[in-house]
């Protein structure tokens, strides 16, 4: 299941936030629920981020054949503050998983890649 999927089953503040009309329903930082709301939405939008790395991700490595080295360090600066906060509980090591071999082939393919400028 995806993440952004995800962030409308787990316990959320979906409902008060369609209750108050969507615009402008979390703005209000003095709302007894407004911490609840809050995560509900960075939980959705982090959950757009994460597929959108991975088709950007899979169009680069078509367009150029190189998995470009900033994916691996986002992944590692996504992924290392939630290890710490949250390991074991969220799959956040997951991020690590990832994030360490994009850093190894961006790597590895600039390696091979042809300097600028020989032949």
């Amino acid at each position: 299941m995806s993440t952004s999927y995800w962030a409308f089953a787990q316990p959320n503040a979906w409902a008060a936030i369609a209750g108050d009309g969507f615009l402008g329903s979390v703005a209000d930082t003095e709302a007894p629920d407004f911490w609840a709301r809050e995560s509900t939405v960075w939980f959705m939008v982090s959950g757009i981020a994460l597929p959108a790395l991975g088709t950007l991700t899979l169009h680069a490595v078509r367009t150029t054949g190189r998995v470009p080295a900033q994916i691996g360090w986002y992944l590692l600066a996504m992924g290392i503050p939630l290890c710490v906060l949250y390991f074991p509980v969220t799959g956040s090591w997951a991020l690590l998983v990832i994030g360490v071999p994009a850093l190894a082939a961006a790597r590895r393919t600039n390696e091979a890649a042809p300097k600028a400028g020989t032949r």
